[in-house]
């Protein structure tokens, strides 16, 4: 049976990968200020940190109708799967699920079986999905276990990112300016995670290479045997940064594949300019 993956916008997938017709990306809506942007394509990164940068509101996502899934489920393949940012960060979930149902009240059984799979992550979590349904679909597994097995990793995998800066974290009300302004005077990076897709605080650390350090130990410390699991590292704005994380990850463990990508628009809101998100 043929297959499609469709993933919003926050899946940060590879140049290849958005070449491959087996991919389609849905479009969450970016807007700072009175300027809204489509996270499609079109999306210029440089220029839309130089907004948010020169902008006093905080940066604002908006996710795809229902309609929109709706529309991409209208494809000849037999079976989709749907990867959405976590649903505590977006209706992006809800919006597929309803999208879902939209479908198959008008169309009826008509053989075609999707899965909608909330990621509990986001960026580089979601693309690190995405690689595995791509697998077992390749290996022509059966609708259902590839639902259950793609379910089971989202359950398993860890997502960790350290942020350049805390603005984008002050304009949404989750710091004080006072705290804001302490912890850049002191160059202090936090370490985040997520549990269950609720972003977590982890540690911290003076200075930005010492908090991708301290990022690495822990998920190294958290990851067990990481000889069959792949190594996603999404970048805002800074390949070098994700190629230091990368070194440093080889040099504690051995992974199955280390794969490097860049952020789109949902995920440039919030990493913010330098940021590195990291699924594993």
């Amino acid at each position: 049976m043929s297959y499609k993956i469709i993933g919003d916008s926050c899946t940060d997938l590879t140049a290849d990968l958005k070449k491959d017709p087996h991919f389609q990306i849905i479009p969450l809506v970016l807007q700072v200020g009175n300027t809204q942007i489509v996270d499609d394509d079109t999306f210029d990164q440089k220029k839309f940190l130089e907004l948010v940068k020169n902008s006093s509101e905080c940066p604002k996502t908006a996710c795809p109708s229902p309609e929109l899934y709706k529309e991409a489920f209208e494809c000849e393949e037999d079976q989709i799967f749907v990867i959405t940012l976590s649903e505590h960060l977006s209706g992006s979930y809800n919006s597929a699920v309803l999208g879902k149902k939209l479908y198959e009240e008008e169309h009826g059984e008509d053989g075609k079986k999707i899965a909608v799979l909330g990621s509990d992550s986001a960026s580089s979590g979601q693309l690190n999905i995405a690689l595995l349904v791509q697998s077992l679909c390749q290996a022509s597994l059966p609708f259902e276990e590839i639902e259950q097995r793609a379910r089971n990793f989202i359950k398993n995998m860890k997502t960790y990112f350290v942020l350049e800066s805390l603005d984008t974290l002050r304009k949404n009300g989750r710091l004080t300016g006072l705290q804001a302004f302490f912890a850049t005077a002191l160059n202090i990076k936090p370490v985040m995670g997520s549990t269950s897709g609720v972003i977590i605080k982890l540690d911290q650390a003076r200075g930005i290479n010492k908090a991708l350090i301290r990022m690495v130990e822990i998920a190294v410390k958290e990851a067990g045997d990481t000889r069959d699991k792949v190594l996603a590292i999404a970048h805002c704005n800074n390949p070098e940064r994700a190629e230091f994380v990368k070194q440093e990850m080889r040099k504690r463990a051995d992974f199955k594949d280390v794969i490097i990508t860049e952020t789109a628009g949902v995920a440039t809101v919030y990493a913010s300019d330098g940021g590195i998100v990291m699924s594993l």
